[in-house]
């Protein structure tokens, strides 16, 4: 059952301070200001994102927020190392739960990065203020390959499954509690480029050359395909009826179109694949940003919901992807800067393009740094407003 909060933007906005709330005990919940409606349950075992995700009939779109579990200040100022911050379980339970605290949104996801695993694999690495991640080691001869180990999530990392049964009993069923992973080429393009690139040269050439570095690149996209398979069981063993979202980044679709189905889209399916034979009943969701030319390809990877960027035109986006699959998406981040009636307008426009059910309302890609809280809260209020 999802509860639903009725609230007037002022009365919630005067208490909008995510840095004051890294003080809290991830225990408790801070109380709200404003009028609490009735929740209207549609299924009273369910969250009502699942229930979208599913194609079950619900009163209104579900929303959460890319990157919603990003306002900790303090946080930052006491541990200063994003390593630290998500990898230990008591700060990814207290920033998870920051934004649930507040906005009440239809969907808390667990605070991480998409690069965990490495550090499993004996892929040294460190995300670094201002610069992104960095990777010491980089691979790029099938030597290096060779050096990387089998990740097994419960050896490796164990605080992602013990954070995500803390975020369980928290949540408790009111929303839908999402984990997420990188998709294979998106790993393999950060660690053979050494960190983040804007023309990915390096994994192109290792892609495009001769046959026997070909062969490297094809191993090396396969061997982070086995690694994501067992990582995403991990997810649904520890939340067996929630969703997670199955995220795939520009690195692939965007950097090498016409590859897709050669260097991404066999391994995303397979991992779908594994994954649904253990657990038919959970929802997918693949995020690919980007990828406005292979909107019609990326259901064929066997995802549930396809999470569109704000470049798409939701309508354009909803009839290229058929009826068979759920959206999510898709407003702009930078809407979110503008004035409250251009927020409503957005949104409600982005709802009615992407027609009654089988969509979860988003933005288009990650909430910006230093968005107005009080904008997010009117975003979140209007959205919950909603009925179809």
């Amino acid at each position: 059952m999802a509860c639903i909060y009725s609230s007037s933007v002022s009365s919630i906005s005067a208490k909008l301070n995510f840095t004051s709330l890294s003080n809290h005990k991830p225990r408790f919940f801070c109380s709200l200001g404003g009028a609490v409606a009735e929740p209207k349950a549609v299924n009273a075992t369910e969250p009502l994102l699942l229930n979208a995700a599913r194609g079950k009939e619900v009163e209104r779109p579900p929303v959460w927020l890319m990157r919603q579990a990003g306002s900790y200040q303090l946080l930052c100022e006491k541990h200063p190392s994003f390593r630290e911050r998500s990898e230990n379980v008591d700060l990814v339970v207290e920033i998870s739960l920051q934004p649930w605290e507040v906005f009440k949104p239809d969907g808390v996801i667990l605070f991480s990065d998409i690069l965990t695993p490495l550090s499993g694999m004996n892929i040294p690495f460190d995300i670094v203020k201002g610069k992104g991640p960095i990777i010491f080691d980089p691979i790029r001869t099938a030597a290096d390959v060779e050096k990387v180990r089998e990740f097994t999530p419960d050896e490796s990392v164990p605080y992602v499954g013990e954070a995500l049964t803390i975020l369980r009993k928290e949540v408790n069923n009111e929303a839908a509690l999402l984990g997420f992973v990188g998709a294979p080429f998106t790993l393999a393009s950060y660690v053979v480029e050494g960190g983040s690139s804007k023309h990915f040269s390096k994994i192109k050439r290792l892609a495009f050359s001769e046959p026997k570095v070909t062969f490297t690149a094809w191993f090396f996209t396969r061997y982070f395909k086995n690694s994501q398979a067992p990582w995403l069981n991990t997810f649904s063993t520890k939340l067996t009826r929630e969703l997670k979202p199955f995220r795939f980044s520009t690195r692939g679709p965007r950097n090498l179109a016409r590859r897709f189905q050669e260097f991404s889209l066999p391994y995303l399916k397979q991992i779908v694949d594994t994954v649904k034979r253990t657990h038919p009943n959970l929802p997918l969701i693949l995020y690919a940003s980007g990828s406005g030319g292979l909107i019609e390809r990326l259901p064929l990877t066997g995802v549930d919901v396809v999470s569109l960027d704000w470049t798409v035109d939701m309508a354009e986006g909803r009839k290229r992807l058929g009826p068979n699959v759920a959206v999510q998406g898709n407003v702009d981040p930078g809407v979110l800067f503008g004035s409250k009636e251009f927020i409503t307008e957005r949104i409600k426009d982005t709802v009615r393009k992407a027609g009654k059910g089988k969509h979860i309302l988003n933005l288009g890609h990650g909430i910006v740094v230093g968005t107005p809280e009080e904008n997010v809260a009117h975003f979140f209020e209007v959205a919950k407003g909603l009925r179809y």
